[in-house]
Protein backbone atom coordinates (compact mmCIF):
# COMPACT_ATOMS: atom_id res chain seq x y z
CA UNK A 1 0.00 0.00 0.00
CA UNK A 2 0.84 3.73 0.01
CA UNK A 3 1.98 6.42 2.56
CA UNK A 4 3.20 9.20 2.28
CA UNK A 5 6.85 10.20 3.88
CA UNK A 6 8.33 13.46 4.20
CA UNK A 7 11.85 12.73 2.90
CA UNK A 8 13.57 16.38 3.79
CA UNK A 9 12.54 19.80 3.94
CA UNK A 10 11.91 21.90 0.70
CA UNK A 11 9.37 23.38 -1.09
CA UNK A 12 6.40 21.11 -0.28
CA UNK A 13 6.26 19.30 -3.55
CA UNK A 14 9.85 18.19 -3.08
CA UNK A 15 9.80 17.43 0.12
CA UNK A 16 7.70 14.35 0.37
CA UNK A 17 6.77 11.12 -1.40
CA UNK A 18 4.17 8.55 -1.78
CA UNK A 19 6.18 5.31 -1.44
CA UNK A 20 5.23 1.50 -0.68
CA UNK A 21 5.17 -0.23 2.65
CA UNK A 22 3.51 -3.16 4.28
CA UNK A 23 0.36 -3.76 4.69
CA UNK A 24 -0.75 -3.46 8.14
CA UNK A 25 -1.29 -7.08 10.04
CA UNK A 26 -3.79 -7.92 12.56
CA UNK A 27 -4.29 -4.91 15.45
CA UNK A 28 -2.88 -5.96 18.89
CA UNK A 29 -5.32 -5.65 21.71
CA UNK A 30 -6.25 -1.70 22.36
CA UNK A 31 -5.73 -1.48 18.67
CA UNK A 32 -7.68 -0.60 15.35
CA UNK A 33 -7.07 -0.50 11.35
CA UNK A 34 -8.30 2.35 9.96
CA UNK A 35 -8.82 2.74 6.22
CA UNK A 36 -8.12 6.89 5.50
CA UNK A 37 -10.99 8.00 2.82
CA UNK A 38 -9.91 11.48 3.07
CA UNK A 39 -7.37 14.19 4.33
CA UNK A 40 -7.29 17.32 3.85
CA UNK A 41 -3.66 19.36 3.32
CA UNK A 42 -3.19 21.98 6.21
CA UNK A 43 -1.54 24.68 5.88
CA UNK A 44 0.76 23.15 8.85
CA UNK A 45 1.39 20.46 6.71
CA UNK A 46 2.92 22.65 4.01
CA UNK A 47 4.90 24.28 7.01
CA UNK A 48 6.40 21.24 8.87
CA UNK A 49 7.71 20.37 5.25
CA UNK A 50 9.21 23.38 4.91
CA UNK A 51 10.88 22.89 8.15
CA UNK A 52 9.02 25.95 9.50
CA UNK A 53 7.39 24.25 12.12
CA UNK A 54 6.88 21.64 14.92
CA UNK A 55 7.11 17.87 12.92
CA UNK A 56 9.09 14.97 12.82
CA UNK A 57 12.87 14.99 14.75
CA UNK A 58 14.15 12.46 12.76
CA UNK A 59 13.21 11.58 8.75
CA UNK A 60 12.19 10.10 6.70
CA UNK A 61 8.62 10.05 8.53
CA UNK A 62 5.32 9.42 7.76
CA UNK A 63 3.12 12.65 7.85
CA UNK A 64 -0.61 14.11 7.38
CA UNK A 65 -2.22 16.24 10.39
CA UNK A 66 -5.81 15.35 9.03
CA UNK A 67 -7.47 12.40 8.08
CA UNK A 68 -10.44 10.24 8.78
CA UNK A 69 -11.38 6.77 7.55
CA UNK A 70 -13.39 3.68 7.99
CA UNK A 71 -12.51 0.89 10.93
CA UNK A 72 -11.60 -1.87 9.14
CA UNK A 73 -10.28 -4.72 11.75
CA UNK A 74 -10.28 -4.11 15.37
CA UNK A 75 -7.99 -5.94 18.43
CA UNK A 76 -9.09 -6.89 21.54
CA UNK A 77 -10.68 -4.61 24.10
CA UNK A 78 -12.06 -2.24 21.67
CA UNK A 79 -15.17 0.07 21.58
CA UNK A 80 -14.74 0.55 17.90
CA UNK A 81 -16.46 -1.62 15.71
CA UNK A 82 -15.46 -2.68 11.37
CA UNK A 83 -17.33 0.23 9.56
CA UNK A 84 -17.30 2.85 12.08
CA UNK A 85 -16.15 6.14 10.66
CA UNK A 86 -13.60 7.81 12.72
CA UNK A 87 -11.03 10.69 13.05
CA UNK A 88 -7.51 10.20 13.44
CA UNK A 89 -5.68 12.28 15.83
CA UNK A 90 -2.24 10.59 14.73
CA UNK A 91 0.24 13.12 12.47
CA UNK A 92 0.82 10.37 9.95
CA UNK A 93 -2.21 10.05 8.29
CA UNK A 94 -1.71 10.62 4.68
CA UNK A 95 -1.67 6.61 3.98
CA UNK A 96 -4.43 3.94 2.57
CA UNK A 97 -4.25 2.75 6.00
CA UNK A 98 -2.87 3.62 10.07
CA UNK A 99 -2.96 1.52 12.99
CA UNK A 100 -3.20 2.96 16.26
CA UNK A 101 -4.09 2.83 19.88
CA UNK A 102 -8.18 2.89 19.49
CA UNK A 103 -7.77 6.51 21.29
CA UNK A 104 -6.26 7.77 18.82
CA UNK A 105 -9.51 7.57 17.20
CA UNK A 106 -12.70 9.30 17.89
CA UNK A 107 -15.99 8.00 16.18
CA UNK A 108 -17.89 10.60 13.76
CA UNK A 109 -21.44 9.98 12.33
CA UNK A 110 -21.68 8.15 9.16
CA UNK A 111 -24.08 10.70 7.99
CA UNK A 112 -21.29 13.09 7.37
CA UNK A 113 -20.17 13.80 4.57
CA UNK A 114 -16.34 12.65 4.32
CA UNK A 115 -14.87 16.11 2.59
CA UNK A 116 -16.30 17.25 5.96
CA UNK A 117 -14.84 15.03 7.68
CA UNK A 118 -11.09 15.28 5.74
CA UNK A 119 -11.49 19.01 7.30
CA UNK A 120 -12.73 18.12 10.38
CA UNK A 121 -9.86 17.90 13.07
CA UNK A 122 -7.68 21.00 13.14
CA UNK A 123 -9.76 24.34 11.40
CA UNK A 124 -13.07 24.15 12.69
CA UNK A 125 -11.83 23.84 16.38
CA UNK A 126 -9.34 26.38 16.25
CA UNK A 127 -12.04 28.70 15.34
CA UNK A 128 -14.55 27.24 17.79
CA UNK A 129 -11.89 27.74 20.58
CA UNK A 130 -10.28 30.74 19.98
CA UNK A 131 -14.30 32.62 19.92
CA UNK A 132 -14.89 30.72 22.62
CA UNK A 133 -11.60 30.62 25.48
CA UNK A 134 -10.29 33.86 25.47
CA UNK A 135 -12.88 36.86 25.80
CA UNK A 136 -16.64 36.58 27.25
CA UNK A 137 -18.64 37.82 23.62
CA UNK A 138 -21.84 38.83 23.81
CA UNK A 139 -24.50 39.46 20.74
CA UNK A 140 -23.46 42.26 19.12
CA UNK A 141 -19.84 42.48 20.12
CA UNK A 142 -16.94 42.55 17.28
CA UNK A 143 -14.32 40.29 16.43
CA UNK A 144 -11.12 41.31 14.19
CA UNK A 145 -8.93 38.90 12.31
CA UNK A 146 -6.66 38.67 9.52
CA UNK A 147 -6.04 35.82 7.09
CA UNK A 148 -9.53 36.21 6.60
CA UNK A 149 -9.94 33.90 3.67
CA UNK A 150 -8.04 30.81 4.83
CA UNK A 151 -9.93 27.58 6.54
CA UNK A 152 -9.94 29.08 10.12
CA UNK A 153 -11.09 32.37 8.83
CA UNK A 154 -14.07 31.10 7.17
CA UNK A 155 -14.97 29.32 9.85
CA UNK A 156 -15.07 32.41 12.61
CA UNK A 157 -17.10 34.12 10.47
CA UNK A 158 -19.92 31.37 10.39
CA UNK A 159 -19.37 30.68 14.05
CA UNK A 160 -19.68 34.37 14.54
CA UNK A 161 -22.40 35.09 12.41
CA UNK A 162 -24.56 32.18 14.45
CA UNK A 163 -23.76 33.46 17.78
CA UNK A 164 -24.56 36.82 16.49
CA UNK A 165 -21.08 38.46 16.93
CA UNK A 166 -19.94 40.74 13.94
CA UNK A 167 -16.78 39.95 12.12
CA UNK A 168 -14.61 42.78 10.66
CA UNK A 169 -11.88 41.13 7.95
CA UNK A 170 -8.93 41.30 6.70
CA UNK A 171 -7.63 40.05 3.39
CA UNK A 172 -5.45 40.45 0.86
CA UNK A 173 -6.94 40.54 -2.68
CA UNK A 174 -9.89 43.10 -3.27
CA UNK A 175 -11.65 40.16 -4.90
CA UNK A 176 -12.52 38.20 -1.86
CA UNK A 177 -14.61 41.23 -0.31
CA UNK A 178 -17.53 40.27 -2.00
CA UNK A 179 -17.07 36.20 -1.84
CA UNK A 180 -16.58 36.74 2.31
CA UNK A 181 -19.25 39.47 2.58
CA UNK A 182 -21.45 36.48 0.80
CA UNK A 183 -20.18 34.21 3.36
CA UNK A 184 -21.71 36.35 6.35
CA UNK A 185 -18.86 38.73 7.20
CA UNK A 186 -20.14 42.33 8.35
CA UNK A 187 -16.97 43.81 7.00
CA UNK A 188 -14.19 43.24 4.86
CA UNK A 189 -11.04 45.26 4.52
CA UNK A 190 -7.68 44.78 2.48
CA UNK A 191 -4.38 44.44 4.17
CA UNK A 192 -3.38 47.88 1.97
CA UNK A 193 -3.11 51.79 3.53
CA UNK A 194 -4.38 52.68 7.39
CA UNK A 195 -6.68 49.29 8.00
CA UNK A 196 -7.56 50.10 11.45
CA UNK A 197 -8.88 53.67 10.18
CA UNK A 198 -10.58 51.39 7.63
CA UNK A 199 -12.28 49.04 9.98
CA UNK A 200 -13.14 51.63 12.38
CA UNK A 201 -14.60 53.60 9.50
CA UNK A 202 -16.99 50.61 8.65
CA UNK A 203 -17.52 49.60 12.20
CA UNK A 204 -18.19 52.66 13.47
CA UNK A 205 -15.60 54.46 16.09
CA UNK A 206 -17.33 53.09 19.12
CA UNK A 207 -17.86 49.55 18.09
CA UNK A 208 -17.20 46.99 20.85
CA UNK A 209 -13.85 45.73 19.43
CA UNK A 210 -12.42 42.93 22.16
CA UNK A 211 -10.80 40.23 20.65
CA UNK A 212 -8.37 39.79 17.56
CA UNK A 213 -7.28 36.79 15.60
CA UNK A 214 -3.95 36.68 14.05
CA UNK A 215 -2.44 34.38 12.05
CA UNK A 216 0.41 36.34 10.72
CA UNK A 217 2.50 38.04 12.74
CA UNK A 218 5.13 41.22 12.61
CA UNK A 219 3.07 43.89 11.67
CA UNK A 220 0.14 42.48 11.00
CA UNK A 221 -0.34 41.54 14.75
CA UNK A 222 0.14 45.26 15.32
CA UNK A 223 -2.36 46.48 12.99
CA UNK A 224 -4.89 43.98 14.61
CA UNK A 225 -3.57 45.43 18.38
CA UNK A 226 -4.42 49.23 16.91
CA UNK A 227 -8.05 48.03 15.82
CA UNK A 228 -8.73 46.81 19.32
CA UNK A 229 -10.94 48.34 22.04
CA UNK A 230 -9.22 49.11 25.34
CA UNK A 231 -9.17 45.86 27.43
CA UNK A 232 -8.84 43.40 24.42
CA UNK A 233 -6.77 40.44 23.62
CA UNK A 234 -4.93 39.52 20.20
CA UNK A 235 -5.24 35.74 20.17
CA UNK A 236 -2.31 34.81 17.77
CA UNK A 237 -2.55 31.29 16.49
CA UNK A 238 -0.32 31.30 13.01
CA UNK A 239 3.36 33.09 11.93
CA UNK A 240 2.88 33.13 8.23
CA UNK A 241 5.43 36.41 8.30
CA UNK A 242 7.97 34.21 9.85
CA UNK A 243 8.18 37.20 11.85
CA UNK A 244 7.38 37.75 15.95
CA UNK A 245 4.27 39.35 16.75
CA UNK A 246 4.88 43.02 17.11
CA UNK A 247 2.64 44.50 19.73
CA UNK A 248 3.75 47.71 22.10
CA UNK A 249 4.02 48.80 25.65
CA UNK A 250 1.80 51.90 24.47
CA UNK A 251 -0.99 48.79 23.61
CA UNK A 252 -0.43 46.93 26.61
CA UNK A 253 0.18 49.48 29.73
CA UNK A 254 -2.21 52.14 28.38
CA UNK A 255 -4.69 50.16 26.66
CA UNK A 256 -4.73 47.20 29.15
CA UNK A 257 -4.14 45.00 25.65
CA UNK A 258 -3.12 41.96 25.68
CA UNK A 259 -1.59 39.30 23.34
CA UNK A 260 -1.70 34.96 23.91
CA UNK A 261 -1.22 32.25 21.57
CA UNK A 262 -3.18 29.30 20.69
CA UNK A 263 -2.18 25.90 19.32
CA UNK A 264 -4.93 23.11 19.12
CA UNK A 265 -2.09 20.84 20.12
CA UNK A 266 -1.87 22.33 23.24
CA UNK A 267 -5.28 22.79 23.77
CA UNK A 268 -5.67 18.56 22.96
CA UNK A 269 -3.08 17.45 25.35
CA UNK A 270 -4.57 19.21 27.87
CA UNK A 271 -8.21 18.59 27.88
CA UNK A 272 -10.56 15.57 28.97
CA UNK A 273 -11.08 13.25 26.33
CA UNK A 274 -14.93 13.22 26.84
CA UNK A 275 -14.54 17.05 26.73
CA UNK A 276 -12.36 16.62 23.06
CA UNK A 277 -15.43 13.78 22.06
CA UNK A 278 -17.79 16.47 22.75
CA UNK A 279 -16.70 19.41 21.13
CA UNK A 280 -15.67 17.02 18.07
CA UNK A 281 -19.04 15.82 17.75
CA UNK A 282 -20.24 19.76 17.60
CA UNK A 283 -18.10 20.69 14.59
CA UNK A 284 -19.72 17.41 13.15
CA UNK A 285 -23.17 18.89 13.60
CA UNK A 286 -21.76 22.31 12.50
CA UNK A 287 -21.05 21.11 9.11
CA UNK A 288 -24.03 18.77 8.90
CA UNK A 289 -26.27 22.14 9.90
CA UNK A 290 -24.66 24.11 7.43
CA UNK A 291 -22.88 26.49 9.88
CA UNK A 292 -19.86 25.89 8.42
CA UNK A 293 -19.25 25.71 4.78
CA UNK A 294 -15.84 24.45 3.67
CA UNK A 295 -15.27 23.69 -0.29
CA UNK A 296 -13.28 21.92 -1.48
CA UNK A 297 -11.45 22.87 -4.76
CA UNK A 298 -9.88 19.22 -6.04
CA UNK A 299 -8.85 15.50 -4.92
CA UNK A 300 -5.79 13.50 -5.31
CA UNK A 301 -5.13 9.95 -4.96
CA UNK A 302 -1.85 9.08 -3.00
CA UNK A 303 0.11 9.00 -6.09
CA UNK A 304 -0.40 12.21 -7.14
CA UNK A 305 1.12 13.81 -3.77
CA UNK A 306 3.25 16.22 -5.57
CA UNK A 307 0.62 17.90 -7.69
CA UNK A 308 -1.49 17.86 -4.63
CA UNK A 309 0.79 19.80 -2.40
CA UNK A 310 1.91 22.38 -5.50
CA UNK A 311 -1.84 22.85 -6.02
CA UNK A 312 -1.95 23.27 -1.91
CA UNK A 313 0.95 26.12 -1.79
CA UNK A 314 -0.33 27.89 -4.67
CA UNK A 315 -1.68 31.20 -3.95
CA UNK A 316 -5.54 32.03 -5.00
CA UNK A 317 -7.25 28.84 -4.44
CA UNK A 318 -10.63 28.59 -3.63
CA UNK A 319 -11.19 25.69 -1.78
CA UNK A 320 -9.23 23.00 0.55
CA UNK A 321 -7.00 20.07 -1.32
CA UNK A 322 -7.85 16.36 -0.65
CA UNK A 323 -6.19 13.24 -0.61
CA UNK A 324 -7.94 10.39 -1.29
CA UNK A 325 -6.18 7.40 -0.31
CA UNK A 326 -8.48 5.13 -1.11
CA UNK A 327 -10.28 6.14 -4.08
CA UNK A 328 -12.98 9.05 -4.99
CA UNK A 329 -15.14 9.93 -2.68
Amino acid sequence: MLAVQLQRHARPDLACAAVEVPEPGAPAPGEAVVAIRAAAINPADLLIFEGRYPGPEELPAFVGIEGAGEVVAVGEGVDLAPGDHVLSLGRANWAEKVTGRAEQFIRIPKSLAWRDAAQLKANPPSAHLMLEDYIDLQPGDWVVQNAANSAVGRHIIRFARARGLKTANIARRPALIEELSALGADVVVTDDGDVPAKIRAAAGAEAPIRLGIDAIGGDATLALADTLSDGGTVVNYGFISGEPCRMSSYHTVIHGLSLTGFWLVGYMRSTPRFEIEAMYAEMARAFEEGVLISPVEAEYTLAQTAEALAHAHAEGRGGKILLTPNGPL
